[in-house]
């Protein structure tokens, strides 16, 4: 995990201390309603997701890809994270009203 996504991460209330990354490979036998791909390099490395009728592409700025100071990278994955937070809102949304409770 990169330590500064999961620094971005709490600065927004969200723990993700524990969190791990994991390899494709341990998903290949689930189906998943989508899978969203972030970044252009996720792109190419999975261009296909077996059994998910529905994949999205958001290509968004890597921020592991900037170089610099830690502050210049934590801001990196700072500008990251809200991004991906409006983006996933949506889906968040319809999984609340699927379970029956207000977004």
């Amino acid at each position: 995990m990169n330590p500064y996504a999961i620094r971005a991460l709490a600065g927004s209330g969200i723990d993700w201390s524990g969190a791990q990354s994991k390899v494709l490979t341990e998903f290949l036998a689930q189906r998943f309603d989508y899978v969203i791909t972030v970044c252009d390099r996720a792109r190419q490395t999975c261009p296909v997701f077996p059994g998910s009728p529905n994949t999205l592409h958001w290509g968004l700025d890597d921020p592991s890809d900037v170089e610099g100071t830690d502050t210049e990278k934590l801001a990196a994955s700072a500008r990251t994270e809200p991004e991906i937070a409006w983006r996933l809102r949506p889906f968040i949304e319809i999984a609340l009203r699927a379970a029956g409770r207000p977004p």
